[in-house]
């Protein structure tokens, strides 16, 4: 029996989420818990925009603190995780062969979508970690296609995450006026959960057009693109898991989900359980 790993969309929320005890935080540090121990994780944020697809490269990549106005507590966090120039090649060929014209970057370092929900779910550090950026230019359909390029990586025991938000429409945020979460933003997460725990996959594709409060919700598309990266990641996986609803700010829907069996579910590679 061949171990599939399996994949996940993590909402990251604001980059006090390393440093502030709230739902999510807690949530995320008990995650790595109901997952197989990845060898690798390969990591597509949504605060790396390129025009097509490009690769960490980098054997110690950098903690990019790409914001500001923060508290000083928050830039003097480190993630120093190891990268894997080999896995990025490897990554590279896969996206190569699926006809994406993909890219290594030897500098690139990890941005606070990729470092800030791994500090917490794997705080030791020691597991490497190569991100992907995405095409804000591009559809949901691209970001599919690279997921299912990058899906022969889950049988290598690698686990591929997209980070974004499941809302994010930040203008809103900052207001600060949202003591109840608008309908727009409910609605909006309750469709998406729909239509993944169905496998409706075409409608996702189309959310732009056929979801609720597509345009409120994400007046821009690039924290919304990681879920199809590993929706497509998981292509044919059955099993799908909403593991955290919990909102921020009001209207940022802090959805995470599983594509495969996680938690109490057995892990298998060649007729052996693998420990969690």
């Amino acid at each position: 029996m061949i171990f599939l790993m399996p994949t996940l969309f993590i909402s990251h929320g604001s980059p006090m989420l390393a440093l502030e005890e709230e739902p999510t935080t807690r949530f995320l540090r008990s995650l790595s818990a109901q997952l197989p121990r990845p060898k690798a994780i390969v990591i597509a944020s949504a605060h790396w925009e390129t025009g097509d697809p490009m690769i960490t490269g980098s054997a110690n990549p950098e903690t990019i603190h790409d914001f500001s106005s923060f508290p000083k507590e928050l830039y003097q966090l480190r993630y120093p995780v190891p990268g894997d120039p080999a896995l990025a090649e490897h990554i590279q060929l896969l996206l190569t062969k699926a006809g994406f014209k993909a890219g290594i970057d030897p500098t690139r370092g990890l941005d606070h979508g990729a470092w800030n929900p791994l500090l917490l779910m794997y705080p030791a550090a020691n597991i490497p970690v190569i991100e992907l950026s995405v095409q804000p230019e591009r559809d949901a359909q691209w970001h599919y296609q690279i997921g299912q390029a990058l899906s022969p990586l889950r049988e290598e025991e690698v686990l591929v995450i997209g980070t974004g938000n499941l809302t994010h429409n930040l203008r809103e945020a900052f207001r600060g006026h949202h003591v109840q979460t608008p309908s727009w933003v409910s609605v909006f997460a309750r469709w998406v959960a729909d239509k993944v725990e169905k496998n409706d996959t075409e409608s996702l594709l189309n959310w732009k057009h056929l979801a609720p409060h597509a345009r409120e919700n994400h007046p821009t598309p690039e924290h919304f693109l990681p879920l199809f990266v590993a929706l497509g990641a998981a292509e044919n996986v059955s099993q799908v898991k909403r593991l955290n609803v919990e909102m921020a700010m009001g209207v940022l829907a802090m959805d995470v989900y599983a594509f495969g069996k996680i938690g109490n579910d057995k892990f298998y590679h060649s007729g052996k359980k693998i420990s969690p």
